[in-house]
Order: structure tokens, then sequence, then C-alpha cells
């Protein structure tokens, strides 16, 4: 079973296409979505396990010119009880 991860990404100023389009060239990230709020862009990743989602976020996520900050959020249930 893969990890699921929310990662909420704050851009700077005119770097959220640049942005979106790095993301989506990595493997591991799963959707990429452009929102309004306090965040710029939600990526989903799906990893091995909780390490791999780790090395994604800070070996490939962190190195993306034009992120200015980051928050990641784990899943811990992909099914809610009926």
């Amino acid at each position: 079973m893969s990890t699921k991860a929310y990662v909420l990404i704050e851009t700077a100023v005119g770097k959220s296409g640049d942005v979106s389009t790095a993301l989506r060239s990595l493997t591991d990230i799963q959707t990429v979505d452009a929102v309004t709020g306090p965040y710029d862009i939600i990526a989903i990743i799906s990893a091995s396990d909780l390490n791999a989602v780790g090395e994604v976020v800070t070996k490939q996520v962190h190195t993306i010119g034009g992120i200015a900050r980051t928050v990641t959020c784990l899943a811990v249930c992909t099914e809610l009880p009926t």
C-alpha cells in the first residue's frame, strides 16, 4: 500500500505556472492543482512509504525554483467507514 500526501505550496509572485510545470514532471506527483486561498498549488504525492514521501518533498519538490513555502499533510485514512 502506498503512502499519500498533500503538499500545500506557496509560490513567489508570478511563478505558479513554472512551479506547476516542474511538479508535473516528477514521477511520484499524482496531481497538481492551482487553488485560491493562502496557497497557490496543491500537489498530491503517492510513494511507497513515509520515507519515500520525505525524499520526494526534500530532494525534488523543495529544489524547484519559485517555491516560497510548503506544508506537507499525510493522508491517514483514504476511505471513511460507511
